[in-house]
This record gives C-alpha cells, structure tokens and sequence, in this order.
C-alpha cells in the first residue's frame, strides 16, 4: 500500500512497485490508509509524513496502537534527526527523505519484505529466560504472552538473544539497523531500547532484563539469573 496524497509521486513509486511484480494500492490521505490498512491487510506501507485528513505520523500512532506489525517505511520532506528519531519512536521501520531514488526506495521495500516473511527453513527459537523470540515468525513472548516488536526493534532483540550476557555497543547495534535512512545516529538506539523496555520489562524503569552497561552499551540477560538489578 502506498498513503501519498502527490500524484505523480504515487504514480512514480506505484509503477516501480508493480514493475517488482508487487500488487499495489495506493491512497492519497491519512484517514483513507488507516481504513485501508483494516480492510486490506498489506504486507508494507509506504507512508508519506504530509498529507490531509491526518499526516502519516497520525497514521502511524493508530496503526500501531492497534498493535498491526506491518513493516512502514515512511516517506518525508523532513531531514533532522529529531524528525527521524520521531518517526521511529512511533514505530517506523524505515524512514526516506525526499528527493530519494525509486531504486533506492525498492531496494528498502525489498529488505523489510525479506525480514518479514515466513522462511522455509525448520523454525527455531532464541530464548534467555522466559523472554523467547521465533524468528521465523517475527514473534516475541514474555512470560508466555505475546509483545508486539516493530522489525527494527525485533532485529536489536534477536541480535542481542543470540548471545545472552554480551554487552552490546551502540555501534554494534547500529550495523544491525545499517539500511535505515542516512540520518541514524546511536540516539536512534537508544529509541529502540526504550521502547523494547516497556515491552518487555515489568517496571522499564528498572530493567531486569533489558541492561545498561554504562560507557559501554547494553545487555540482554536473564533476570532469574542475575545477582541484582542493574540500574538503567
């Protein structure tokens, strides 16, 4: 699905999309996407920020306080960072300045789909304590409940799952968000583990999971295991 209310950038990203063999609807205002989205089910959203009726930042706070998965990539006039880190606070996945290059923007496209969709392979699950991610099927269980994760957020968790008690720099964490827009910064870590801690921890406030290993990084740890509570 593609929310732009430009018509010839619409036109423009519909016909590269439909050249990928994608099948593709587009909408030109907020409000039309979020019912869009409800009836339709699509696998991306490619999100404009200015459009009428709501902006695709609105789109976006309904979208995922509805708790819908589906990777957006948003579309924007807008270059600070304050304006990324925004977008990706709210749940984005990927985040383009215009002007952007169509084969740029299909190559993204390509790389969300790629994270989001059943494999093939033989499942298998990562698990440090009772916090367990599947892979294969994107998901994340606390405590045996369910938390939704945005795929940049499920990339930094799957990354740091698979090796329990390693402390994780921003940098490191960072090459696993390396096809983000140009403006990621380690402030944009911070964001996701933010947002990961209110997921995943009873009281983010003081994470028994999810720690700060301070001048260093972070680290995923199994709480029935650890001597103490580290402070974030």
């Amino acid at each position: 699905m593609v929310a732009e209310d430009d018509e010839k950038q619409a036109e423009l990203v519909r016909r590269y999309l439909e050249r990928e063999g994608h099948t593709v609807t587009v909408v030109r205002d907020g409000r039309a996407a979020i019912e869009s989205v409800r009836h339709q089910a699509p696998d991306l959203l490619v999100l404009d920020v200015m459009m009428p009726r709501a902006d695709g930042l609105d789109v976006l706070r309904v979208l995922r306080a509805e708790a819908r998965e589906l990777p957006v990539l948003m579309l924007t006039a807008r270059s600070t960072e304050d304006d990324l880190l925004l977008g990706l606070d709210l749940g984005a996945d990927d985040y383009m300045t215009k002007p952007y290059s169509p084969r740029e923007l299909m190559a993204r496209v390509r790389t969300l789909l790629r994270r989001t969709r059943l494999g093939p392979s033989v499942e298998h699950v990562l698990a440090v304590g009772t916090l367990v991610l599947a892979p294969d099927r994107h998901e994340v269980t606390v405590d045996g409940g369910r938390v939704d994760c945005t795929p940049g957020e499920f990339r930094i968790l799957a990354a740091m799952a698979a090796e329990p008690d390693r402390v994780f720099t921003r940098q490191l964490l960072l090459k696993e968000l390396h096809d983000f827009d140009r403006y990621i910064s380690n402030r944009t870590v911070d964001v996701h583990i933010m947002n990961l801690r209110k997921k995943i921890e009873p009281d983010p406030r003081r994470p028994a999971r999810l720690l700060t290993v301070f001048g260093v990084g972070y680290k995923l740890t199994d709480p029935a295991k650890s001597p103490s509570r580290a402070p974030s």
